[in-house]
């Protein structure tokens, strides 16, 4: 097969962009699968050669962390990536909604980001403006 250069076509993106999904819920849960498999069947899907598809691999982390979802700890993120892969990536999770649903990822197990407690929000009277309490005293 020949060996492509260039910008990824939309079909390659939505290819890569759904193999990255096919892993991530095995790495979330700590289930074993095989990178290089994946990379030998995108390969072959593509068109592309295997460090382009492990670099896009590593775009897609960079989209994911910069919108706030798990990515592959495997795929250190690479922000240097095609605007247009965002757009890949949120249009996958809004075809798959149940991906940002709790209870789906309670089924994948707890990820790293689920376990930090989130910060709570208190809204009360502002301070007084002394170290004296608000009421006369007795």
């Amino acid at each position: 097969m020949e060996e492509m250069v260039g910008v990824w076509t939309e079909e390659q993106n939505d290819a890569i962009v759904a193999d990255y999904f096919a892993m991530l819920p095995d790495d979330i849960a700590g289930r074993p699968y095989s990178k290089a498999e994946h990379n030998r069947l995108l390969q072959a899907v593509t068109g592309r050669p295997r460090g382009s598809i492990e670099y896009k691999h590593q775009n897609i982390s960079a989209a994911l962390k910069g919108l706030g979802e798990d990515w592959l700890p495997g795929y250190k993120p690479a922000f240097n990536f095609q605007t247009s892969l965002i757009d890949v990536v949120v249009r996958w999770l809004d075809r798959h909604p149940d991906w940002l649903a709790p209870t789906a990822r309670i089924a994948m197990g707890p990820s790293p980001s689920a376990l930090r407690e989130e910060a709570m929000l208190w809204i009360g009277p502002p301070p007084p403006h002394s170290n004296a309490p608000p009421w006369p005293a007795p």
